[in-house]
């Protein structure tokens, strides 16, 4: 019974990994129970291969707290030349009914968010990132202090072999 048990195991083991088999990177980082506007979530890249090319994702962890059906993100890659690129992104994470999108079965859901597609690291060095969320209520010019709901911010890279 005991050789079943451990072979069960490995069984369990082996599928969890080889089902991931594209991940390079993913690393989540904790923000509390809401996002502050000034929070800069930074992410320094594993060295890449420079022959290759990635999809790359932002990950948000959010729960029944995040009070909007989008979220806006500046996301900044930097490179080893200190050259700084940056995106200003828009992401739907609600239903029109208020249901978040996402995977999860309880009220917090994880949602893997593109942000570049065949993106190569051709350059040798390190690369950064960070994210800082943008959100404002609608007809206001100053961006909500404290984004409830938001949980984690994760960044994961995908090779696209």
């Amino acid at each position: 019974m005991k050789i079943l048990n451990n072979l069960l195991l490995i069984l369990v083991a082996v599928s969890i990994i080889s089902c991931d088999e594209k991940r390079v990177f993913d690393e989540y980082k904790s923000v509390g129970t809401s996002w502050h506007k000034d929070s800069i979530v930074k992410f320094k890249l594993p060295k890449l291969d420079v022959n290759k090319k990635f999809n790359l994702f932002v990950n948000i962890r959010d729960n029944n707290d995040f009070p909007y059906s989008n979220l806006f993100l500046i996301v900044s890659l930097e490179q080893p030349n200190k050259k700084v690129k940056v995106d200003t992104l828009e992401y739907q994470m609600a239903n029109l009914d208020g249901t978040l999108l996402g995977d999860g079965f309880s009220d917090v859901k994880e949602s893997k968010l593109f942000y570049k597609q065949n993106q190569s690291f051709n350059l040798k060095g390190d690369y950064k990132i960070k994210i800082q969320q943008a959100v404002r209520q609608t007809g206001k010019i100053v961006g909500d202090k404290e984004l409830k709901g938001i949980t984690e911010v994760g960044f994961r890279i995908e090779s696209t072999e």
